[in-house]
């Protein structure tokens, strides 16, 4: 529960030492921060009678000194312009400013300038600088994630302002834990080599007095890598609970939102949250397969049914009063089983109309099996199959490539023909673009488990024992990372050390941070991982969440500002 609990912990200090009405003021990126882990009843109770963006704050000039301001925005030179503006003209009668990051000295100077009527209560940093999804998930919801992908030369000012978000984001984690890292990197990958360069400048030398914390029996590890060491994982489709709703429907903040289906009736067209600290039935089927989840929902329903039936049998004044006392979790009750048929029967129906029950067996049959000829003969059957959709046909062309890319160029190339014309809407080339990203030369890790002899040989004994599920034999190249780094295998050639802080013994605790986005199949391999008791808490941090789409839309932009030479960021 660690990350949640400790944004929540800020927020809670926040909101409860400031008596009487009070308004919180957010800004685009604090808005996700806070209500992932807090909702609005949540407010209600702590006196927050209005939430307002900081930008809507400026536009009006209406006056409400009955209420006391709670900022919390993101200590950003836009944003402190912002205050100095809102401050020099108090619309409420006290301004308590709290900022999700380190302050510069000059900021703190302009804010105290700007305060000639004196109504600033506090200033303070409460390190809640990322968006804490899971226990043991945490993303930045970066909007130019493709950024990562090209050359410093492309865009400077734009791969800096990259680099310097994800060191705030990075140094926020470790302020909220109480924690300074030994830091690792992937030798492979420039922007993972800059990102941790500049995060133990910051922690070791810039801020060393803030992230002087009492000395543990061993240091944290933070290890950062790159999205372009797995490509395989985002392409896939997904068959487990949360990791499928984000794939097929979106899941943002951990929020769906059901407008975007257009078959659903007018009522059913809301925003639904799917928290695990909010929805007992999402928490305990989150990480559950397709085929169970229909079984456990039908359940839940049975449940419900048997709750609604006693609730007609109202006879007496107590019965009356036993069904008003239970009302509210009665409501809660209906509205959960509504929205988890909802979603599993929204699934299934694209489940059969894009045909993905046998578009993802040849997917995990790419990533996970052997077999050169006949993945060629799936891909090309799957390619002219008119059910298929564009989308898909790109994903296995791609998946082929990544697996294949050395072995047979010809039939390649006759793959690529073939979507360009199946799939004319996808630009020339970006498979191609995906394998001078991702492809075998780039890579570190041993994606497919055909270079490591030990990788080789579990390979094949999972071949001979036979898999569970077909549909969910795939596991991401962090499973093996987060091996290596259990067992003391993590080689330093690959993953070298920034500067002269080395590890002592085995970490008890482990941030991997992966440049380029993580996704939800990724965080379910790290909670079941820190289910297992080794002795090590894994916490997975990125830039995003993807899922194909936005991987693909990230692949997409970055090819176009590769060919056109432009950097619009």
């Amino acid at each position: 529960m660690v990350l949640v609990t400790s944004v929540r912990d800020y927020i809670n200090r926040m909101l409860q030492d400031i008596s009487g009405m009070k308004v919180l003021i957010l800004d685009s990126e604090t808005v996700s921060n806070v209500s992932i882990v807090y909702s609005q009843s949540e407010l209600l109770q702590k006196e927050v009678f209005l939430v307002e963006m900081i930008d809507s704050i400026s536009a009006s000039s209406e006056s409400m000194s009955h209420l006391k301001a709670v900022y919390f925005v993101r200590p950003t030179s836009e944003n402190v312009q912002k205050l100095r503006y809102q401050l020099a003209n108090p619309r409420f009668g006290e301004y308590h400013l709290f900022f999700s990051n380190l302050l510069k000295d000059t900021q703190i100077h302009i804010l105290a300038d700007s305060d000639e009527q004196e109504v600033v209560q506090q200033v303070q940093e409460f390190y809640a600088d990322f968006v804490a999804g899971d226990p043991y998930h945490f993303t930045l919801n970066m909007a130019s994630n493709h950024l990562y992908m090209l050359p410093a030369v492309v865009d400077p000012s734009g791969l800096q302002r990259y680099s310097d978000r994800v060191v705030d984001g990075i140094a926020a984690v470790f302020l909220a834990l109480k924690r300074r890292p030994v830091i690792r990197y992937q030798r492979t990958s420039d922007t993972a080599k800059r990102i941790a360069q500049e995060t133990a400048k910051l922690m070791y030398q810039q801020e060393s007095g803030l992230f002087d914390f009492r000395r543990t029996e061993s240091s944290p590890l933070l290890l950062v890598i790159d999205r372009r060491d797995d490509p395989v994982t985002p392409l896939l489709n997904q068959w487990t609970y949360q990791a499928m709703v984000h794939e097929l429907i979106g899941l943002q903040d951990n929020k769906v939102d059901l407008r975007a289906i257009g078959s659903l009736p007018k009522d059913q067209q809301v925003e639904v949250v799917l928290s695990s600290e909010q929805d007992a039935f999402f928490k305990s089927n989150m990480y559950e397969n397709f085929g169970d989840i229909g079984m456990n929902i039908k359940r839940m329903v049975d449940d419900f049914q048997q709750v609604a039936k006693s609730n007609q049998n109202i006879q007496t004044v107590e019965d009356m009063a036993r069904f008003v006392d239970n009302y509210p979790e009665y409501k809660k009750m209906q509205g959960n089983v509504s929205k988890h048929v909802t979603l599993v029967t929204e699934m299934s129906k694209l489940v059969e109309a894009r045909k993905l029950m046998l578009v993802s067996q040849t997917e995990q049959d790419l990533a996970c099996n052997g077999g050169q000829g006949a993945a060629y003969e799936a891909v090309t059957d799957l390619l002219n199959n008119e059910s298929v959709s564009d989308i898909d046909r790109l994903r296995l062309v791609m998946l082929y490539a990544l697996r294949y890319e050395k072995e047979n160029p010809v039939q390649l190339m006759q793959l690529f023909n073939k979507l360009a014309s199946r799939s004319p809407k996808y630009k020339q080339g970006l498979v191609q673009f995906l394998l001078k990203q991702a492809g075998v030369e780039k890579r570190t890790g041993d994606l497919f488990g055909n270079r490591d002899l030990l990788n080789i040989a579990r390979n094949m004994a999972r071949g001979l024992k036979g898999v569970e599920n077909v549909y969910t034999q795939h596991q991401p190249l962090l499973f093996q990372t987060m091996e290596s780094i259990t067992r003391g295998r993590l080689r330093d050639v690959d993953y070298p050390f920034v500067g002269d802080h080395f590890q002592q013994g085995r970490p008890q605790e482990v941030v991997i941070f992966m440049v380029g986005g993580t996704t939800y199949e990724e965080s379910r391999c790290v909670a079941l991982q820190n289910s297992t008791n080794s002795g090590i808490r894994f916490i997975l941090g990125g830039t995003a969440v993807l899922n194909s789409k936005r991987f693909l839309m990230d692949l997409e932009e970055a090819q176009r500002i590769s060919r056109s030479g432009s950097h619009m960021v």
